[in-house]
């Protein structure tokens, strides 16, 4: 009765959201009045970086849509767009693995969510073989020019606005996506790899419908952000976005596609794709003209080591380095492991343990995590002993105003700096299982809402970069850890992760897009089902909330003021939002899949 209610309640509220009129939706509007309603100010140091990183954000809120759960029995995707999605189960169905239909799915993910996702970025893998008994991680991060100096993002002797540099050539990073498709395909692919990419050509050639969020995400941006090639394939002539229902085709992406079905992924590297690409960044906006074809001819994918953590009877695991998601979010569940969170659903006392946890996840985030390759990260980060001291820090009756970095065991005093990096929220998010059981959690992204605006060969390029801090040092002039470094990778929020339980089986395959609340929503997620029993569709639903240590976030709507009331009595400041999270779960539960895809975005399960 309880989820029934809030359920209930949430759809209400998105509906009157998903109305917009000219780039303007009723959703800030009904933000505005339930911050008055619930005598909440938003805190000054987020007020700015939502003004400053709003119009970046594919995130927004575009409507609700009620999805029911799915059961399957042999396999299942759960993927960000109905045609998209539909593409991974016809792959599943003709015996293709759980790599295959990711590959698939995200080829067509470029043409029909080109706000978040395409070859023109990069992306994280966790894949589980059944057989094996193996976990793998793949990173393919976008990575900076050889060239990039820290002072990146200076300009005439001052920081550049996040937007501006968002929307230049400087924030563009030498895309890893191909490349780690053909490397997974390469280790765990049964179809041959060129017929992967015939859905996305066919649907290149003869086109699809616009649908209501891209409309919505385009109406909302500014058609000045968009490159000439851009501008055309996304805007009729006369400057509007092409309506919903538009059939929107684009025969040099076909073509690009072509080019990597024939010659694999070296085709992105090197040859006509790779010089569109270098002279597209060198002539942007603000370019330094920094980015070479050796760039891209020496781009590699990386095996990373998993990042695992027990939490009570369960092991998760996800991507490590550059991705600091899956660490913070195993950091936040080992704090929260002695403290009971109750049975009941979104239970005060649960919020805000939870809250306190992430804050404590959120400080050590800010300053340690960024690519090992070029920064070392504290061993002792998940060390049982810091973690029992770390968790002396949360007063079960009391919010901390705002937590600080802690000193593991082996962290080098004064080398690493209080880092100040912003981080868009354009990404996408599917997970799949296959008839044999292997499981993929993937997270891809271009970074803020259409990249960089730049096109070139029919695909986005990425705004990556701007995941750097700005400041290569802090006030006391120590070198942040996520500092602009020549062929580094800026460090990421995504958060692919696979549960195991005690019997070493898969149990959950989660994810979200998001930017940095990615974590608040997949720790949201494995909590509603490992804690409160949801299933995976309610653990979709279910509002969002957290904590990036700041105010207390809670997901906009008329439940937020009982929260919000809840949290102050604990001494928590408030802040009201839409969360836009884009969740995909599949848990396996008595030998059926059940997925959940989130009602908040386009996303759907499919499976049979």
């Amino acid at each position: 009765m309880f989820l029934a209610m809030v359920f209930a309640v949430i759809r209400t509220c998105r509906d009157l959201a998903s109305t917009s009129v000219k780039g303007f939706t009723v959703a800030a509007p009904i933000a505005l009045a339930v911050l008055v309603w619930a005598g909440v100010n938003p805190p000054d140091a987020y007020a700015q970086d939502r003004a400053d990183t709003s119009r970046a954000q594919p995130e927004a809120a575009t409507g609700w849509q009620d999805k029911d759960p799915v059961v399957a029995e042999e396999h299942m995707a759960v993927v960000a767009h109905p045609l998209a999605a539909r593409i991974a189960r016809e792959t599943l169905r003709k015996g293709g693995s759980a790599i295959d239909a990711a590959i698939a799915a995200q080829l067509v993910l470029n043409l029909v969510e080109p706000q978040s996702s395409g070859l023109g970025g990069g992306g994280f893998i966790v894949h589980w073989d059944a057989q094996a008994k193996n976990l793998t991680t793949y990173d393919g991060r976008e990575a900076a020019p050889k060239a990039a100096k820290p002072d990146r993002f200076i300009l005439n002797g001052r920081r550049m606005g996040y937007y501006a540099a968002v929307k230049s050539a400087r924030s563009v990073g030498v895309p890893g996506l191909a490349r780690l498709l053909q490397a997974v395909h390469a280790k765990h692919g049964k179809l041959t790899w060129a017929e992967l990419f015939d859905p996305a050509i066919k649907l290149a050639e003869e086109g699809f419908p616009v649908g209501k969020r891209l409309h919505r995400l385009l109406r909302a941006s500014r058609r000045s952000a968009f490159s000439p090639p851009a501008r055309d394939y996304f805007f009729d002539p006369a400057g509007e976005p092409w309506p919903v229902g538009h059939v929107l085709k684009s025969p040099a992406f076909a073509q690009t596609l072509r080019e990597l079905a024939e010659r694999g992924a070296g085709a992105f590297y090197s040859g006509p794709i790779a010089d569109a690409v270098v002279r597209t960044v060198n002539s942007g906006p603000e370019s330094l003209h920094d980015m070479t074809l050796t760039d891209l001819a020496d781009y590699r994918v990386k095996e990373r080591p998993p990042v695992c953590a027990t939490y009570r009877t369960y092991r998760i695991c996800g991507m490590g380095p550059p991705s600091s998601g899956p660490l913070t979010i195993a950091k936040t569940l080992k704090l929260l492991e002695p403290f009971d969170l109750g049975s009941q659903p979104l239970n005060a006392q649960a919020l805000h343990l939870i809250a306190e946890a992430q804050k404590l996840a959120y400080a050590d985030r800010a300053k340690y995590m960024a690519d090992t390759d070029f920064v070392p990260l504290p061993k002792g980060l998940l060390d049982e002993t810091y973690i029992a001291k770390r968790r002396t820090l949360i007063d079960p009756a009391q919010a901390m105003r705002r937590a600080n970095p802690g000193e593991p065991p082996g962290v080098r005093q004064g080398h690493y700096g209080t880092d100040t990096s912003q981080e868009s929220s354009g990404t996408t998010h599917l997970s799949i299982i296959d008839r044999d059981g292997n499981a993929v959690s993937m997270t891809t992204t271009i970074e803020a809402a259409f990249g960089s605006g730049l096109m070139t060969q029919g695909l986005l390029l990425n705004n990556e970069l701007t995941d750097f801090s700005f400041a290569a040092v802090d006030k006391d002039g120590r070198p942040t850890a996520n500092r602009v470094e020549g062929g580094k990778r800026s460090r990421s929020s995504m958060s692919p992760v696979i549960v195991f339980d005690k019997a070493g089986n898969v149990r959950l395959v989660a994810g979200s897009p998001g930017g940095n609340r990615i974590m608040l929503y997949v720790i949201k997620a494995l909590i509603a089902q490992l804690d409160w029993g949801l299933d995976a569709q309610d653990a979709a639903s279910l509002p969002n909330f957290g904590s990036r240590n700041g105010p207390f976030e809670i997901e906009q709507g008329p439940w937020s003021t009982t929260h919000a009331n809840a949290m102050r009595a604990r001494g928590h400041e408030i802040g009201v939002s839409p969360m836009t999270s884009g969740l995909h779960l599949i848990e396996v539960k008595d030998g059926q899949l059940h997925g959940g895809a989130d009602p908040r975005r386009e996303g759907v399960a499919l499976g049979d």
